[in-house]
């Protein structure tokens, strides 16, 4: 009987040992990861113009330690959309950065028309400023046109001054309007000397970082060489033929592979923008991402206690989706390519920071629409608004009812601006001309309806339908006097482009947005959101005041945890 009471008590004790030491591990297991108050550092990885089906299409295709990274640890939101009329990459990451809409941080577009001085203004552009580095015109540069505070403005008061704030881009506007007005560096590509630069707002010279990596002339070593094919052909299946007949291509050639340094010859010769292509590329996100690596590296970002911030913009998927749309195998090449970017941009973070002090969110400033006459192949809804025969045709109407006068100033982002000193010279009622243009241009193919800009001025409008979305993009001093909506499937023609986006329906709003790091958990969230959003709800979670004109609600999924 003994020995079997004592073999009995041995096993007892050695499970209450062994559960004891399971606890312990599992104690210490969850004290090692508990994320710490703050995260030491924000990123904003935005892209312009990635569709959130895109992102569908080609997830299961993507590596593992990229965008599908992102999705498989972080939170996934399946209807973030944009709630306003003009989706431009300007007013998308405006919006945010400051968590409202473009009618009250005031880009409503990439450029507006000021019929005062009967000028296009670009949505950064700024005389008072200087370049530092690069070429003069593409230094005139700064935020001043945004009327309102972003979350990088606010998390730098915040702190008192001790948060590092950078932002990064090939297009100027991008890496200006994500980043605010007190950021400690705002850099962008420059066009002509193939290099970065940036401007007197944020500095009197370049660090000596950047000027080291400006003179190893990367750039060129990038339009050197060729653009092939990233995967097996396999993974582009679903893509339109690599040749067809529906994409612009670069000068007639638009089938892989790309012979950069032939195409620039070519195309460019003479031009002193040569440095443009890159841009066309999918090189110019992967430029961007060595870029911002050696900047937080350089500037030492999230190496403290103190939250910092780091905006990326990548911009090449732009330009490659106007030239040659969204269902080519050259836009989902570039997407392949940026997945590859984005991996190798949070591998770095995770190696130097640490995924519990980082703080990752991944979206995209527009969608784009479907090439017009791809659609009209399938019969399909859709087609090219001509613009210039709309408006001849309006011109000889006005010139029919009020005599002969130039009543049209000019048409800018599908808005008609009128010209407000003759028809005042002539006694005529504004708001009744606003109302017959309104009604003579919608009888054009292609344009869904009109709205007058006394129609605006007559209050909100309920709920997030399509007058809201349009309210949404109207500023008094930069809107045009009549607004113009396309019907879905419509882009306005362009000799640069065979597609295009600026309208509210779902394929220009709808865009991924994912969370990741710090306190984010795994999860797939269906309910719909604002991309006005963003910026509360980093302000909730790094205890922050919003932005001042912050409109957005802070996400609960996330704000609460």
């Amino acid at each position: 009987m003994m020995p079997s009471l004592h073999k009995k008590n041995i096993w007892y004790f050695l499970i209450i040992a062994i559960s004891y030491l399971f606890s312990s591990a599992l104690s210490i297991a969850q004290v090692a990861y508990i994320p710490p108050e703050k995260p030491r550092l924000v990123v904003a990885i935005i892209v312009e113009q990635l569709r959130y089906d895109q992102i569908e299409k080609y997830r299961n295709r993507f590596l593992e330690n990229g965008i599908r990274r992102l999705i498989n640890e972080g939170t996934s939101f399946k209807s973030a959309n944009f709630n306003y009329l003009h989706t431009q990459s300007a007013p998308g990451h405006a919006t945010i950065s400051t968590g409202t809409e473009p009618a009250f941080h005031g880009i409503t577009s990439d450029y507006w028309y000021v019929p005062l001085k009967d000028e296009t203004i670009y949505c950064t552009y700024d005389a008072e400023v200087r370049p530092v580095g690069g070429s003069y015109e593409q230094g005139l540069h700064s935020p001043s046109q945004l009327h309102s505070s972003t979350f990088a403005d606010e998390l730098k008061l915040a702190t008192k001054g001790k948060a590092k704030i950078f932002s990064a881009g090939l297009r100027e506007s991008s890496a200006i309007l994500s980043a605010g007005h007190s950021p400690d560096g705002v850099f962008w590509f420059d066009n002509k000397s193939g290099t970065w630069m940036s401007s007197t707002w944020y500095m009197d010279q370049l660090p000596v970082w950047v000027n080291d990596l400006n003179s190893m002339k990367l750039s060129d070593s990038y339009l050197n060489g060729i653009w092939s094919l990233f995967k097996e052909t396999e993974a582009y299946s679903g893509c339109l033929p690599d040749s067809n007949t529906f994409e612009m291509g670069f000068d007639g050639k638009n089938w892989f592979p790309y012979d950069l340094k032939k195409i620039r010859e070519k195309s460019f010769q003479g031009n002193n923008d040569s440095y443009s292509m890159l841009s066309e590329t999918p090189f110019g996100n992967t430029f961007t991402k060595d870029f911002v690596i050696r900047l937080v590296k350089e500037e030492k970002l999230g190496q403290d206690d103190t939250t910092d911030y780091l905006s990326v913009c990548f911009s090449a998927t732009d330009y490659i989706g106007h030239r040659f749309g969204p269902s080519s195998v050259e836009m989902a090449d570039a997407i392949f390519r940026l997945d590859a970017d984005i991996a190798a941009l949070l591998d770095f973070l995770n190696e130097t920071i640490g995924k519990r002090n980082i703080l990752v969110f991944f979206t995209a400033s527009h969608g784009i629409s479907e090439i017009p006459s791809l659609l009209e192949q399938y019969r399909i809804p859709g087609g090219y608004f001509r613009q210039n025969q709309a408006l001849q045709l309006l011109r000889m109407y006005l010139n029919a009812l009020y005599g002969e006068g130039a009543w049209i100033k000019g048409y800018f982002q599908n808005q008609i601006f009128l010209n407000r000193t003759l028809i005042e010279d002539a006694r005529l009622s504004l708001d009744e001309i606003q109302k017959r243009v309104s009604r003579f241009i919608v009888q054009h193919s292609g344009v869904a309806s009109a709205f007058p800009m006394t129609m605006m001025e007559s209050g909100r409008f309920p709920g997030d339908g399509l007058m809201q979305k349009v309210l949404n993009s109207y500023v008094p001093q930069r809107s045009g006097d009549v607004f113009i909506i396309l019907n879905p499937g419509w882009v306005e023609r362009n000799d640069n482009s065979v597609t295009g986006h600026n309208s509210p329906y779902d394929y220009d709003t709808h865009v991924p947005l994912i969370w990741y790091g710090w306190t984010v958990n795994r999860a797939t969230v269906t309910r719909k959101v604002n991309l006005t959003d963003i910026a509360p709800t980093l302000s909730v979670m790094c205890g922050i005041p919003v932005p001042g004109a912050a409109t957005g609600e802070p996400i609960f999924e996330l704000a609460t945890r």
